[in-house]
């Protein structure tokens, strides 16, 4: 029996859709600039946290991955995936389920940057990369610290160095945005440097966020890139000009179900337990609100925007300053927002409708959740 169409006219909001069409192009147009770099491409599966998503990067196969939970390494491992890098500082009581990968026969590799760290992992025998500070954002040992050779010595099985050009994500210029790369490519390749005078094979050199994955031009030293959001993209990615909004392939299906017109507001059933609360595009030029709001096959209305949250309910009105007029929205109209950060608003649901360039939903796929 013929299984009956289900489109996006029909499924319960508020719900992800995710475009398939979009993801397939947003990763042919990565693989193809870091191909053209000589490096290999680790995507980074923290944004869609979905088996389905990672075989359409690697076209059915189970390539090299970074985690950013150990649920997520599970997961992976368990569909066959035996290359896997988990890019958050270890904490030494996650180290027996890292063991017990390893035991399963995944080459699962961990980060790390202190003494203490190097101390648990050394004596559990698990090889690790050390995590190098290349913009001052977050974790990481600076590359020209005594620091770096200290923890190599207590580690002893060096796998190599990583870094994450944090601050890329506030970079509005392709010059910025160009500037951040190549420091972030110097500071790891001068990390790994050190420690290979020092005697450490430090076989690998790990870069990648998704704006500098873009922006790279000479990636020579680094042996692999990361990246993750480049998957689905968002408005935080368009506000500094990595991609435009046509290549969000993430959006929320929303009703409208309701009107305060003295207020100018149009309420629908979509609040921040549906987008999040990431307000992202806040600190950049155009604030986005919570998000950019289309019509239900994805065309952008003019000048709308979900402007406020509460935890069941979204808040549309138009741009202030605008002089738009609130377009006529009734009640049980389908619209879509398109997020500010897609990990964030993918991080709210269970699974995708999975679209491609319609409004038929062809699949279901779901996500990894947990820690």
């Amino acid at each position: 029996m013929a299984r009956a169409e289900v489109t996006l006219d029909a499924v319960p909001t508020p719900c992800a859709v995710v475009d398939r069409d979009i993801v397939a192009a947003n990763a042919a147009r990565l693989r193809a600039h870091v191909a053209g770099l000589g490096v290999a491409l680790r995507p980074h599966v923290k944004t869609a946290k979905s088996l389905d998503v990672a075989r359409l990067l690697f076209d059915g196969g189970t390539g090299p991955v970074t985690v950013s939970t150990l649920a997520e390494a599970e997961a992976f491992a368990d569909a066959g995936f035996r290359d896997v890098l988990y890019a958050v500082g270890i904490a030494p009581d996650k180290l027996g389920r890292v063991t017990a990968l390893r035991e399963r026969g995944v080459d699962l590799v961990v980060l790390l940057d202190s003494a203490a760290q190097a101390r648990a992992v050394a004596a559990a025998g698990i090889p690790a990369l050390i995590e190098v500070d290349c913009d001052g954002h977050r974790g990481g040992v600076l590359p020209e610290s005594a620091e770096l050779l200290a923890i190599a010595q207590t580690l002893g099985d060096v796998r190599g160095v990583l870094t994450h050009a944090g601050e890329s994500y506030y970079a509005y210029t392709p010059e910025a945005l160009a500037a951040a790369a190549e420091e972030e490519r110097r500071v790891a390749v001068r990390a790994a440097e050190r420690l290979r005078e020092a005697g450490f094979a430090a076989p690998v050199v790990s870069v990648g966020s998704t704006p500098t994955a873009h922006a790279a031009t000479d990636l020579s030293g680094v042996t692999e890139v990361r990246a993750g959001n480049f998957v689905f993209f968002d408005l935080v990615m368009a506000g500094i000009g990595v991609c435009s909004p046509r290549d969000i392939a993430l959006s929320v299906v929303t009703t409208v179900i309701g009107h305060r017109p003295e207020k100018g507001w149009v309420l629908t059933d979509a609040g921040w337990m549906a987008t999040s609360r990431d307000r992202g595009t806040a600190a950049q030029p155009v604030d986005q609100g919570y998000g950019l709001v289309a019509d239900l096959d994805g065309t952008l209305i003019p000048d709308l925007l979900m402007s406020g949250a509460s935890q069941e309910h979204g808040t549309l009105t138009t741009r202030a300053g605008s002089g738009a007029d609130l377009p006529d929205l009734p009640v049980g109209t389908r619209l879509r927002i398109l997020p500010n950060h897609a990990c964030a608003t993918a991080a709210q649901h269970e699974a995708y409708q999975v679209v491609a360039g319609s409004r038929t939903v062809e699949a279901v796929w779901p996500r990894v959740r947990g820690w």
